[in-house]
């Protein structure tokens, strides 16, 4: 476990040992973690698996039952109010007021943290450009798109320039060119020194936007790194099988052993690790089916977040963590 005496001003954030327990059920076995100022840190792991009590402990909405942290160079627990000067926190859902114009919002929150009547309106300005509201910004939230409220949503966490921004599922729901839209803007906040923490079941949204990541399974972190070093832990590429029926699936999966990086009896796919040259992709074929009647198609992937999701937790982002809460539990505390 580490200790936070050692915490540095280049750490935005710093946690030790963190645990969490709603009755019977274990959120957070002792989580540690470390994240750079100015940088995009996302935190994986399957429903169930702590990532928003992780949220909820580190925006200081919930207390630890052991452990330490800090945000912005505050302890969570004895500067909590500090702390929340310092930080934004958006969820999976805009928490807008949809029966007010995108202005209107932008202009209370200013009020709320503080600032004059003509401050509000300034800074109300300045993130309606930013965040490409301004077309919009006299028009009322409930006929914005889903996509529309969720940058507002993000611009009102902004109203206050925290310098630490957790964004709790920011993109769920959203259509693709929504999405798109919100890597572009996250990736702006990271570029003007903001800390993002983000926490996402899109695989492809941590390797796009992280700097490095985190994935929690049952309460723990079972891997940390940059995209490029958790991917490269399971293999360079993937060569993609389709066996021919259920005993090839079986036997490949034996053959293959601990290469073996995705399966799928269902669709009788094997994906196995691979160098990705064609001398190796060869030899792997002719071992695998040496009389040519095994497989029936192949294809050559790099490897992807997926790939690594799958290796270290055993299923699939989305699905439920077995060893954790539920999703519905989860939201509840």
């Amino acid at each position: 476990m580490m200790s936070l005496t050692e915490m540095t001003e280049e750490l935005a954030i710093e946690a030790s040992g963190l645990k969490k327990s709603y009755g019977t059920a274990h959120v957070l076995g002792g989580v540690d973690l470390r994240v750079t100022r100015g940088s995009v840190f996302s935190l994986l792991g399957p429903n169930g698996a702590g990532k928003t009590t992780m949220v909820r402990i580190l925006s200081t909405l919930t207390r630890p039952d052991a452990g330490q942290a800090r945000v912005a160079g505050y302890d969570i627990v004895g500067d909590r109010h500090l702390v929340r000067r310092c930080i934004s926190l958006t969820g999976q859902y805009a928490a807008v007021d949809q029966l007010q114009t995108g202005e209107e919002n932008l202009r209370i929150m200013g009020r709320l943290s503080g600032m004059s009547s003509r401050q509000a309106r300034g800074r109300a300005g300045d993130l309606l450009d930013r965040f490409g509201l301004a077309e919009v910004a006299r028009r009322r939230v409930s006929t914005y798109s889903g996509g529309l409220r969720r940058r507002l949503d993000l611009a009102a966490g902004l109203v206050g320039s925290p310098s630490v921004i957790f964004l709790d599922e920011p993109t769920t729901g959203l259509d693709l060119r929504s999405r798109q839209t919100m890597w572009a803007v996250i990736t702006d906040l990271a570029r003007s020194g903001v800390t993002v923490f983000l926490t996402t079941q899109y695989l492809e949204e941590a390797d796009q936007l992280a700097d490095r990541v985190a994935v929690l399974d049952g309460g723990r972190v079972v891997a940390e790194g940059t995209p490029e070093e958790l991917k490269a832990q399971v293999a360079a590429q993937r060569l993609d099988l389709t066996l021919a029926d259920r005993a090839a699936f079986d036997e490949v999966v034996r053959g293959l052993g601990g290469r073996v990086v995705t399966s799928d009896p269902g669709h009788l796919t094997v994906g196995a690790a691979t160098d990705g040259t064609a001398a190796h992709i060869r030899a792997m074929l002719d071992e695998v089916d040496p009389g040519r009647g095994t497989v029936q198609r192949f294809a050559v992937h790099s490897a992807t977040l997926d790939d690594v999701f799958l290796a270290l937790t055993g299923h699939a982002a989305g699905q439920a963590s077995p060893e954790g809460p539920t999703a519905k539990e989860i939201s509840h505390v």
